[in-house]
C-alpha cells in the first residue's frame, strides 16, 4: 500500500502570496526607511501569485487576500508621489 500526496508546488502560491503581499504593504507604509523597491518587488511577486493561484482555484481566499495587499502595496506609494511629489 502506497500513500501518494496531492501536494504540489501550485499548493504553495496562497501562502506565498499572502506573505509577500503583507511584506509589501508594510514596506509600503515604511517607504522612507526601505525605499520603493522593497514594495514594488514584494507587490508585483504577490500579485503575480495571486493570480497563479486563483487560476489554479487553489487557496482561493489566501490568493484574494494576496491580490489585494500586493496591489495596495503597488499603488500606495504611487498615491504618495502623486499627493506630495512635486
Amino acid at each position: 500500500m502506497t500513500t501518494r500526496t496531492t501536494d504540489s508546488p501550485a499548493s504553495l502560491y496562497g501562502v506565498v502570496s499572502l506573505a509577500l503581499g503583507v511584506i509589501g504593504l508594510v514596506g509600503a507604509v515604511l517607504v522612507s526607511y526601505v525605499g520603493i523597491a522593497v514594495p514594488a518587488l514584494c507587490g508585483a511577486l504577490a500579485v503575480t501569485f495571486a493570480a497563479l493561484g486563483l487560476a489554479k482555484r487553489i487557496h482561493r481566499v489566501q490568493c484574494a487576500v494576496g491580490l489585494v495587499t500586493g496591489g495596495l502595496a503597488l499603488l500606495y506609494p504611487v498615491f504618495l508621489l502623486a499627493t506630495f511629489g512635486g
